[in-house]
């Protein structure tokens, strides 16, 4: 099958199954092989792009007006665009916003990320429903040339994520330290100088929100690389211990970072974890995880938390899920999706031990979940105390 834009294409998305969209190229040019999903986000454009649970994947935005308010380097989550690219139903218009700094064209051609506009987005978005998320080529030339059957092969050719550790390939290089604190007007972003607690943050791609979240409830962070092992965290005598968000197949990242998680429960440390620490710390306690059709991807997700009755409006970004019928005794599930079920938190029953799925930083409620900050604050402190 093959759809069409009304104007001459200069790019192409080709999907596993042969069918093709066409559309108009911006960003960097040339090819690129990813899994496809869709967010149905309608803001926070350039934060999915430099999130890095997004490497592997191709965003389909499901709002259309994507870059009308620019970009800016305040909202990068991380360095680079870690997506592999992104595709939108409407051109960008020129930016409008007073915090622009840049046109998402250039920003991705910046950065060699692919784009395509002038998609039938919603058929996109259906498709992926349906059938799940596909592996797809995308392809941007200014002249409007394609190899239409190769762009399928490579398609088809893309292994998946399943299996795949793409936290190593997110995580930093080396530790370091965090101390600046979420945004705020007029100051913008200021500095924590009265940190009451040691955290240590496992970086298995960490979106720099999350940090900032955790140096304004009062922490002082330091980040270690996906990689390390518990005695290297322990050495740095921290108050409690943070796993972050990151991108993959949990399983793969879970050979190394399952082991060294167990052992930093039996130092009865506060843990708190989000996304893919989320999924490994499931995994350490005995949990398994499961891959979805088409994952969460969006800033309206309504999660319940069982143990106070509110439904929270969430940030969702996930292609894997713990499976809560493998969850042990001791491990209570705290949130579940109002979507379809599964499973978005969970707590052991005797310690202050707790993650969850979503992503409380970014503020879509908009402070509907800020409290799981304050909760691993408030743990440190009952430690100390004790």
């Amino acid at each position: 099958m093959t759809l069409a834009s009304t104007s001459a294409p200069t790019a192409c998305l080709a999907m596993a199954d042969g069918t093709l969209f066409y559309g108009r190229g911006f960003g960097a040019t040339g090819e690129t092989v990813a899994e496809l999903c869709f967010n149905t986000a309608m803001t926070g454009y350039q934060e999915i792009m430099t999130d890095p649970s997004y490497a592997g994947q191709i965003v389909t935005f499901t709002f259309p007006h994507i870059g009308n308010t620019g970009v800016t380097p305040e909202d990068d989550e991380t360095a680079d665009p870690v997506a592999a690219g992104m595709v939108v139903k409407w051109d960008p218009t020129e930016p409008s916003n007073w915090r622009s700094t840049g046109h998402l064209s250039d920003w991705l051609a910046s950065r060699g990320r692919i784009a395509i506009g002038g998609v039938d987005t919603r058929r996109l978005t259906r498709a992926i429903r349906q059938a799940g998320a596909p592996h797809v080529a995308i392809a941007h030339d200014p002249e409007g040339k394609f190899d239409t059957d190769a762009l399928v092969a490579k398609a088809r050719e893309f292994v998946g994520l399943e299996g795949l550790d793409l936290a190593k390939e997110v995580t930093c290089a080396q530790s370091y330290k965090w101390d600046e604190m979420r945004w705020a007007w007029p100051e913008g972003y200021t500095r924590q100088e009265n940190a009451r607690h040691k955290v240590v943050a496992i970086d298995f791609g960490a979106k720099r929100n999350i940090l900032r979240s955790l140096a304004s409830a009062g922490c002082d962070v330091t980040v270690l690389p996906a990689t390390a092992t518990a005695e290297e965290i322990l050495a740095h005598s921290p108050d409690g211990v943070f796993l972050s968000n990151g991108p993959g197949d949990p399983a793969a990242t879970g050979e190394y970072a399952v082991p060294m998680i167990q052992e930093i429960l039996k130092a009865d440390l506060p843990v708190f974890g989000i996304c893919l620490g989320h999924q490994m710390l499931a995994l350490a306690l005995g949990g398994q995880t499961i891959k979805m059709n088409h994952g969460h991807h969006g800033a309206n997700h309504p999660v319940k938390d069982h143990e106070t009755g509110k439904v929270e409006i969430t940030s969702m970004n996930h292609g894997f899920a713990v499976d809560s019928a493998t969850l042990p005794d001791h491990v209570m599930e705290t949130h579940t999706s109002l979507f379809d079920g599964s499973n978005c938190g969970i707590r052991i029953k005797d310690k202050p031990v707790y993650s969850v799925q979503h992503h409380p930083e970014a503020s879509p409620g908009p402070q509907d979940s800020f409290y799981l900050f304050e909760r691993f604050a408030a743990y440190m402190d009952e430690a100390k105390a004790a």
